[in-house]
This record gives C-alpha cells, sequence and structure tokens, in this order.
C-alpha cells in the first residue's frame, strides 16, 4: 500500500504553511483594521495557533487538537466584531500568503475557496455607517 497523501503533503507541507502564515501575520500586523483583534502584544502565538490549525486542517499533524481541541471557530471569534470591512483585510493578507508560495492554479483555488468560506462564515456584525 501506497501512503496517503494530503492536499498538506501536496502543497509541500509545513514549510508552506508557515510561509503562509507568515506573510498573513506580517500584513496583519500594520492592518488598522484587523491588528485591534489581536490582544497579545506579540502576533507569535496567534500566528502559532492559526498554522497549526490550517496544518491539521488540511491533513498535517493533530497538534492543534491536541493542544487547543476542537477548532470551534465562530466560538473563538465571538469576542470580536468579525464585519464584511474585516474579513476583506483578512482576505487580502491571506492572497498574500497564497501568493508567497508556489502552489499551482488547482491547489490555490482549493486554499482560497476554503479561505473565503471560512471568511464568510466568520461574519459576527455589519460594518459600522461612517458619517
Amino acid at each position: 500500500m501506497e501512503p496517503v497523501s494530503t492536499f498538506y503533503d501536496e502543497i509541500g507541507g509545513m514549510d508552506t504553511i508557515r510561509t503562509i502564515v507568515d506573510t498573513f501575520y506580517a500584513g496583519v500586523a500594520d492592518d488598522e483594521v484587523l491588528r485591534p483583534m489581536y490582544p497579545e502584544a506579540d502576533l507569535g502565538p496567534a500566528a502559532e495557533r492559526f498554522t497549526l490549525f490550517l496544518a491539521q486542517y488540511w491533513g498535517g499533524p493533530s497538534t492543534y487538537g491536541e493542544l487547543r481541541g476542537h477548532p470551534r471557530l465562530r466560538m473563538r471569534h465571538a469576542p470580536f466584531a468579525v464585519t464584511p470591512t474585516s474579513a476583506q483585510h483578512w482576505l487580502r493578507h491571506f492572497a498574500a500568503g497564497l501568493d508567497a508560495v508556489e502552489l499551482t492554479p488547482e491547489q490555490r483555488t482549493r486554499f482560497w475557496d476554503y479561505v473565503e468560506n471560512a471568511a464568510a462564515f466568520m461574519l459576527n456584525a455589519e460594518d459600522s455607517p461612517t458619517s
């Protein structure tokens, strides 16, 4: 029997996931909309959690679940107003992360489809009217 290949393996494993997440958080660090949603002074712990989550989601090590249990994404993000504007900022930085790695067009589309759906799923507030 051949070992089962996962999407995680196909895209290059942990190195690829780390590059995506590191690039994403480099954008978040200077983002006026997203940065306030990260109460920790150091974004490192959030980046590590996100790296482990994505690795596990795509078929890599189950470290995230072992350390944190079920992802409960909506519950974990409930304290923050996730608006259409913040989702667009999040998607922009995630796109930069995907651009930083060498994925086939099919792999990028698969990853991006998940990310777009996740961003829509996390919405829990409307944008404030600007007046």
